[in-house]
């Protein structure tokens, strides 16, 4: 390996954990990446979740200490998200790269949807949804959207947004904060199971978390400090990107082909 792929590898890191802090579909530059790199699909698949792992680990500790969980209704939605994530992982071990498109666009045309759809309800707590326990609604959503993340990931952030802000009624920094810990503990077991089935490589998972990882620490900072506002701003960036890439304006793989 080169030193300039290692620069690379851990710029885009940088850069994939940064939107995957504040919003989602920074794998689909991770995947490229691993795949200019000749992984093939499902290992690249299997060795972004460790990138993943660790950014949320990173942003997880950051939003801690911002004070950011009060109370213990993310880890109950974290549970059914983590059961659907074994599910969908133990799936994905097989995964191609045409699939993993399909995925992206569908979650794509949703979020662009919801986002223009009354967007000031993405600024604003809901008291009513946040009331009581959980409901067992809500640990359907959760199943499925862990699922989806376990399957493939990417785009999975959007997803958890959307159902943190419309279906359990948290504000867009609190939703952003709660998406990052749920991500945290799916991504423990799906980890687990591509590295059972081999398909993991460690050496670029590595140097791509060590990118992923400060690029987490600057987004969940810069997500208290700067409020909803902003990080709607980079979702919709992000989406604009994804959405070029698939339509084939952009494609992150020939431009870092270029760059290596």
């Amino acid at each position: 390996m080169s030193i300039i792929e290692i620069v690379v590898i851990i710029l885009a890191g940088i850069l994939v954990g940064f939107i995957n802090t504040l919003s989602g579909g920074g794998s689909v530059i991770s995947l490229s990446l691993l795949l200019l790199l000749g992984l093939p699909a499902n290992i690249a698949n299997g060795t972004n979740r460790i990138s993943i792992f660790f950014q949320t680990l990173s942003s997880v500790g950051s939003f801690t200490r911002q004070k950011m969980f009060t109370d213990l209704r993310p880890v109950w939605l974290s549970i059914p998200a983590t059961i659907g994530a074994i599910l969908g992982a133990y799936l994905a071990v097989d995964v191609n790269t045409r699939v993993i498109e399909i995925a992206m666009a569908i979650s794509m045309v949703v979020m662009v949807f919801f986002l223009f759809y009354k967007p000031a309800k993405w600024l604003k707590e809901n008291p009513g949804l946040l009331t009581g326990s959980v409901k067992w609604w809500q640990v359907i959503i959760f199943f499925a959207v862990g699922f989806y993340g376990g399957f493939i990931q990417v785009g999975v952030g959007y997803f958890l947004l959307m159902a943190l802000v419309m279906g359990v009624g948290y504000d867009l920094v609190k939703a952003n904060a709660v998406k990052n810990l749920i991500v945290f503990f799916y991504a423990i077991f799906a980890l687990l199971v591509f590295i059972i089935d081999g398909k993991v490589n460690y050496l670029y998972g590595i140097i791509l978390s060590a990118g992923s990882m400060i690029g987490a620490l600057i987004a969940s900072y810069l997500a208290v400090k700067k409020g909803g506002g902003f990080i709607r701003a980079v979702i919709l960036l992000s989406v604009i990107l994804t959405i070029l890439q698939i339509s084939g304006l952009i494609n992150f793989t020939r431009l870092l082909k270029f760059i290596l």
